[in-house]
């Protein structure tokens, strides 16, 4: 039986019991050779870099510390790099891809969850739900037997912004209803579009046409308040806007404005600082309904990544190319 390659987790210790189950670590360790006890939080530890030297495959996570050129050189053997959570920008650099290594992640794995969080939010809101807990917590009545006009989700505008992976996602969960959707994102022509099953717009004609907005963008210096005063003008009054990307996407000083003008409403589940401060507006204004960027995995979701991650090495152990790879010149576009 041939020897199995060592690995080992970098990541947030307290995150490798849930993101690696006992029945998923037991697929895993069948694998490869990993000392689960061992998690690498800072790769400077002496006992960390001794345990490097022989790694050829790091297993990463949220906490992964930077994959600095020491910290490379320490690691000769090392061949992957398996990201079982989504983003992998904050810990790489270019010096991963200019020695070769194999750099994969579980962000398809953990796109679900947020496009499932959307489509639950979008649903909601064209209920107006919001609205109408928070007058029946204040007035203890409501007028019950009579349609509650301009609410309702059947033809309802939903306009999504970026064609990323969530993005595609939701497009994907939102075929079964009775709603309108429509597309912007610079990256995709009108023939990406149509595969996609939807209309591409310009991002004035999506703000402006759209009941509800709902941003998959990634963080870029361009996608930077990307929502701003102007873009929020736009919306046409009523209307609403979900971000589940980035908080920077959107100008919260313009945001706050127009929550206070009463003129849309927002759900946040990423903001920007992040947490927010705790004087912050959007806790109270009741034009805002704000969660603390639960949308993505969380609680048994997150075995998910673990799953995937297990797939990636199986399928780099046979020589198969990897299913979710990442390429450095992907990074610019990405979350």
């Amino acid at each position: 039986m041939p020897e199995r390659p060592v690995a080992m987790f970098a990541m947030t210790a307290e995150n490798v019991p849930q993101i690696f189950p006992p029945e998923v670590l037991a697929r895993l360790r069948g694998l490869v050779e990993i000392d689960p006890s061992r998690v690498a939080e800072d790769f400077t530890d002496p006992g960390v870099r001794d345990a490097l030297a022989g790694t050829e495959i790091l297993i990463t996570g949220w906490g992964c510390p930077a994959l600095d050129t020491a910290t490379l050189d320490a690691a000769p053997k090392l061949r992957a790099v398996l990201h079982a959570a989504g983003s992998v920008k904050s810990f790489t650099s270019p010096d991963v891809w200019g020695r070769g290594l194999v750099v994969s992640s579980a962000a398809g794995a953990n796109a679900l969850p947020v496009a499932e969080y959307t489509l639950a939010m979008i649903l909601l809101a064209g209920k107006d739900l919001f609205t109408y807990r928070d007058r029946l917590r204040t007035d203890r009545a409501f007028p019950y037997g009579r349609i509650v006009p301009g609410i309702g989700n059947f033809g309802r505008r939903v306009g999504i912004v970026g064609a990323s992976r969530i993005g595609r996602r939701l497009i994907e969960l939102l075929r079964p209803f009775d709603l309108r959707v429509s597309l912007a994102d610079p990256y995709v022509d009108e023939a990406g579009a149509a595969a996609l099953g939807v209309p591409l717009l310009p991002l004035d004609d999506l703000l402006g046409g759209s009941d509800i907005v709902t941003l998959h963008a990634p963080q870029t210096p361009e996608t930077r308040h990307m929502i701003g005063r102007r873009e929020l003008a736009l919306m046409r009054a009523g209307s609403v806007l979900i971000n589940t990307s980035r908080g920077a996407l959107v100008d919260h000083d313009a945001l706050i404005d127009a929550l206070r003008a009463d003129r849309i409403s927002a759900i946040l589940d990423v903001t920007d600082p992040e947490p927010l401060p705790a004087d912050s507006p959007l806790y109270d204004l009741p034009g805002a309904f704000i969660t603390p960027h639960l949308a993505g995995s969380q609680g048994n979701e997150v075995a998910r990544l673990g799953l995937t991650v297990v797939d990636e090495v199986e399928r780099l152990l046979s020589g198969r190319e990897l299913a979710f790879r990442i390429e450095a010149d992907e990074l610019e576009r990405a979350a």
